[in-house]
């Protein structure tokens, strides 16, 4: 049997497989494209970095990311970049520990402690359970625990703390921060956390001011919220967490388990202090876990800028709806919304959460409407700063509307002022001290998370630091010696009493 075939016949499957090709080449070119304009502005951003605050005339200029990653003494940064509503970039730069056996190169999936970013993931879960009925967000909070209860004094009589007030620090509750404990020292339970019992190491959490009557960060607050969300999910707080936010959202390196699991442990960045040192035992243990406890990723953590992104500009988020991602980014009392500081920029608003553990810094950030945000980890009492810089530098590349480089004038400096000024103080329970060497003067303290930052005079009683956009203001002096000072951050004031 013979066919015959006419030519013709084949033209529109002969057009048609060249149009395919064409797409895939197109395709193909697209995407090599995409990448070459991905891995430029990763270049620039890696060479872009400024300080937050510059002193207006200095000389100087953009700065080097490895460069900068060795003036600040961190051994180790991660990003995540997103743009356009998904992650666009991750990178990571430099070891595990700078010290020991313990050194790897760091990578995208290497865990850092998250520190206080935990409240925002911890957020999450707490208003996931308010979703399904099983919290209340304005009830009295006494009412929904049982193991444990806020003790009653007249501030929590005349009105009683809710869920809201602890979410968004204003429930008048006790203990800034939390101080871990390191490798083989014993581990409170959370409710020897909150009443301050050995083993634990932190105050008992109470309320001393009128519950809703202002913002104070409080960590100790947080520890209630934790008690909350697990008896309310009927199984302890880590896996909760695991079951019902973490896997969900596809945060497959991320843990709350207080101690490492050995999987993980050696996917873990150590901790340094400020003096380049790694933390004894690598890192400190926090059972105060829906404060500090959070092991994760910057890749992880995206996934959490993103779901409230989507939830917040009304598409269908994973966990939160949009009347739950609003509320989260309402403002209550202070900058604070419910587990993030919210800013409304007008056409969009920004959400973030910064974190401090003994070694670690960390910064989540991202906006509405525009789909754009980063997550910055690093292993390093020093982080903070460094996290700045990339920031500023983010910022540049992207178009972001805020941390962009500031400009301020500074005036000479006064010797005499300075040593008036010298001397130690009391900040946030920490020691703070500032340092006069003749017309310059310093600002050193741990709550900064760095070595001594230089203080540039703006007039007799107002100084800025470069690294962060801050102001000291000096209070009133006795004998010409100041009392304290105040340092103020955006609509934040935290205030220094001398000590000597």
């Amino acid at each position: 049997m013979h066919f015959r075939y006419d030519a013709r016949l084949l033209r529109p499957f002969a057009t048609c497989l060249l149009g395919t090709l064409a797409l895939c080449i197109g395709a193909a070119i697209s995407a090599k494209e995409a990448s070459r304009t991905a891995e430029a502005r990763v270049a620039r951003v890696e060479a872009g970095l400024s300080t937050p605050v510059m002193v207006k005339g200095a000389v100087g200029g953009k700065m080097d990311l490895r460069e900068r990653m060795a003036f600040h003494n961190v051994p180790a940064v991660s990003i995540a970049l997103i743009d356009q509503g998904r992650v666009q970039w991750t990178r990571a730069y430099g070891v595990t520990s700078a010290e020991g056996k313990n050194t790897t190169l760091v990578t995208p999936d290497t865990l850092f402690q998250a520190a206080s970013v935990s409240k925002a993931v911890s957020a999450v879960g707490a208003l996931e359970l308010v979703q399904q009925g099983r919290l209340l967000l304005d009830a009295p909070a006494n009412d929904q625990l049982t193991a444990w209860k806020i003790p009653d004094n007249d501030f929590t009589r005349a009105k009683p703390v809710s869920l809201r007030m602890l979410l968004n620090h204003s429930a008048g509750t006790t203990v800034h921060g939390y101080f871990g404990y390191a490798q083989g020292q014993p581990l409170p339970t959370l409710v020897q956390v909150l009443d301050g019992t050995a083993p634990a190491n932190s105050d008992p959490v109470r309320v001393d001011v009128l519950p809703g009557s202002l913002w104070r960060y409080s960590g100790g607050g947080y520890g209630v919220v934790q008690l909350l969300m697990a008896e309310a999910a009927g199984q302890p707080f880590d896996r909760y967490m695991q079951q019902s936010v973490l896997a969900p959202l596809g945060m497959k390196h991320s843990t709350f388990a207080v101690a490492l699991p050995p999987s993980q442990d050696t996917k873990a960045a150590s901790g340094h202090t400020a003096d380049g040192h790694a933390v004894a035992g690598r890192w400190h243990r926090y059972p105060e876990s829906a404060a500090a406890g959070l092991w994760t990723t910057p890749s992880d953590l995206a996934q959490v800028v993103l779901e409230i992104q989507r939830a917040a500009d009304g598409s269908a988020g994973t966990l939160l709806s949009h009347d739950t991602a609003q509320t989260m980014l309402t403002r209550g009392l202070g900058e604070y919304g419910l587990g993030l500081y919210v800013e409304d920029l007008g056409d969009r608003t920004s959400f973030s959460h910064s974190g401090g553990t003994t070694g670690f810094r960390s910064q989540l950030y991202g906006y509405t409407h525009s789909g754009q945000g980063a997550v910055i980890m690093t292993n390093s009492d020093n982080g903070a700063a460094l996290i700045g810089e990339i920031l500023a530098s983010i910022s540049a590349e992207y178009g972001w509307l805020e941390f962009k480089v500031i400009e301020k004038v500074a005036i000479p400096g006064d010797a005499a002022r300075n040593r008036q000024l010298a001397g130690r103080y009391a900040l946030l329970g920490k020691t703070a001290e500032l340092i006069a060497e003749g017309e310059r003067l310093y600002l050193q303290s741990d709550v900064l998370g760095s070595g001594r930052r230089e203080l540039h005079a703006q007039s007799a009683t107002s100084f800025f630091m470069t690294e962060q956009n801050m102001v000291l203001k000096v209070m009133p002096s006795t004998g010409g010696r100041a009392n304290g000072f105040e340092l103020v951050s955006g609509a934040t004031t935290y205030a220094a009493t001398r000590t000597e």
